[in-house]
Order: C-alpha cells, then sequence, then structure tokens
C-alpha cells in the first residue's frame, strides 16, 4: 500500500475542508478506496498507486477551482471527482458535461446521461424536444444552454416561456400588476436564472430585455430570432398554441420545448398539442426529440420512487381499460 500527503498551501483549510470538515468528509466518501486524514494544511492518504495519482490530480483541480472561483462546493466536488477525463484533456477541452458555471463557481452540468444527450442534441439540432417527468433536470438544463450560448455570444437574448394555464392565461382574477400577476407562473425559470447569473446583472438583462420571461400569449405576432427559447410545460399548449409557437422562430434562434406529458392541466375538453408536434414533426431534419425518465431525476431520491409508483398505476390502469 504507497502513500502520499499532500499541501494545500495558500488556501484557507476552511475552503478546502469545510467546517467542520463538512467538505473533506464529501471527499472522503467519494475515494472509498482511499484512507486519508487532514492534518492542518496537508491531507495524507493511503491506497494503491493508481488510486493516489487519480486522487492527486483531482485535489489539485479542486485547489484550482478555489483558486479560480474562491468557492468549492460539494456539487463542485462531486463534478471534479465525476469527471474522469485526464489532466491534460480537461486543460484542453475542458470537462464535457459541464455546461456553464453559476453565482459564485456553482458548476451546472448534465448530471445524468439522458441530460448530456439533450446538451448533444442541442448542440446538433435547431430545435429539440426533451420529455419527461418532474424533477429530471429538463427546464434546468434548458436554461443553463441559454446562459451559455448568451455567455459565448451565440445569440443577442433569451426568451423563456411557458403557458400559465393555471389561470386561464387571463390573470385578472389575481391581485397586482401585470408582471406580479404572471410572475408566480414564470417562477421555476427564474429560479434557475438566479443560480447561473450574478442578481445585479441578471437584473441589468431583464430591464434591457437581453433576457425576456413572459407567458407564451405574449409571443403571438412575434419574431424570435438571434435568440435562445425555451417554451416550458410545453404539455399544456393546445395545437394551435404550440404551432403558433413554433412558427414564431427566426432563422439565427435556436429552441428547446419540454414537457411532462403526464401533468397536463388542461380543461378536459383541450387536447395538449405536445404529442401532436412531436409525432409530425420527428422526421424533420434538424428537430430532435430526447426522453428524460426516473433515472434523472436530480431532487430527493424519493422522487423516483413517486415516479416509478405513479407509473406502475397508470401502467395497471391502462391494463384495466384494455
Amino acid at each position: 500500500m504507497a502513500e502520499i500527503t499532500l499541501n494545500i498551501e495558500g488556501i484557507d483549510p476552511i475552503d478546502f475542508f469545510g467546517v467542520n470538515n463538512s467538505r473533506f468528509n464529501f471527499i472522503k466518501k467519494n475515494f472509498p478506496t482511499l484512507r486519508m486524514v487532514s492534518r492542518g494544511n496537508s491531507i495524507k492518504a493511503e491506497g494503491s498507486d493508481d488510486d493516489l495519482i487519480t486522487f492527486k490530480e483531482k485535489v489539485q483541480s479542486m485547489i484550482d477551482h478555489i483558486e479560480r472561483y474562491g468557492k468549492l462546493a460539494e456539487d463542485n466536488i462531486e463534478a471534479i471527482v465525476q469527471n474522469d477525463a485526464p489532466a491534460t484533456e480537461k486543460k484542453d477541452k475542458g470537462p464535457n458535461n459541464i455546461i456553464v458555471y453559476g453565482n459564485n463557481g456553482h458548476v451546472v452540468r448534465a448530471r445524468t446521461e439522458n441530460q448530456l444527450q439533450m446538451v448533444k442534441e442541442s448542440e446538433k439540432n435547431d430545435i429539440v424536444f426533451a420529455i419527461g417527468p418532474a424533477g429530471t433536470g429538463k427546464t434546468y438544463t434548458a436554461v443553463a444552454l441559454a446562459v451559455r450560448a448568451l455567455k459565448d455570444k451565440n445569440v443577442k437574448k433569451i426568451i423563456l416561456t411557458r403557458p400559465a394555464v393555471e389561470a386561464g392565461e387571463s390573470l385578472g382574477f389575481l391581485p397586482g400588476d401585470l408582471k406580479e400577476k404572471i410572475d408566480p407562473y414564470l417562477r421555476p425559470l427564474y429560479d434557475a436564472l438566479d443560480d447561473m447569473i450574478p442578481a445585479d446583472k441578471l437584473l441589468y438583462y431583464m430591464e434591457n430585455r437581453t433576457i425576456e420571461v413572459a407567458p407564451l400569449a405574449f409571443m403571438r405576432g412575434r419574431t424570435l430570432d438571434n435568440s435562445y427559447v425555451i417554451l416550458d410545460e410545453a404539455q399544456n399548449c393546445s395545437d394551435m398554441q404550440l404551432k403558433m409557437f413554433l412558427t414564431r422562430i427566426g432563422p439565427s434562434s435556436k429552441v428547446i420545448i419540454t414537457g411532462d406529458p403526464t401533468q397536463i392541466d388542461l380543461p378536459p375538453k383541450v387536447k395538449s398539442g405536445l404529442g401532436t408536434a412531436i409525432r409530425i414533426l420527428e422526421k424533420v431534419d434538424g428537430i430532435s426529440t430526447i426522453y428524460l425518465n426516473e433515472s434523472d431525476v436530480v431532487r430527493h431520491r424519493l422522487v423516483k420512487e413517486i415516479i416509478r409508483a405513479y407509473n406502475k398505476l397508470s401502467e395497471s390502469q391502462s391494463k384495466g381499460e384494455e
């Protein structure tokens, strides 16, 4: 069994190890084959030569992250540990699952195979349908891709929209001005943006309309060009609404449409247009569909079990109807 001692001179031990060694304990959990202890500004680790070489590279990546962003969170550690690319490749190309760096060095990345596939499909196609249950990261990944495109100057603006069907899109019965009426329905989009763009810069982008968040009804009659456009909760669009949206897209835009066919909130007599759009557009060049499932859930571990339970109920009910 080999042994190494790694020094983190120049880094505040609390920034690296965390309060009461919370981050160091998280690091140890991610390297179960190694025995390690922390002493002051150093780490002593024992294990196989190969594991120790990998560990040394990962620790250096963590130090580099702190020096660059001034912070090391658990999701940063997890991203570094789970990225298996060699150090030279990481310097040249960057981790292929990281989408964008958010506030305080927060890493926004594709956390599952299907999310990574969603990223790849968005890079190859101008329109992507991302279909899956709640908690699978559809909206969050889509917003991250839009923010990346804006930061890279591939688009001039981001447009985020969703149907406010819970209020019948009239919104008249809610108190407040128009913004106060629609904001509750657009909150998930704001939450994602809050993670990825500093508050002052986000406010600036909103004020000069570089980033626009609005109900789907406000898209009628517009041409959405040179933009990254996200239509969220598309299962709550009728055929005509979805057609209206799709025909707004300009020649220099990218679009991601997210939806969960199991959570349709439309009135009983109104049919969702999402399934129809996917079916008739599936063979169109430049349009792709990616399906996410319970294995992509990145919320509480019980969310996966909840989704499985409801899927089983739905399947049994379908068999009963047959």
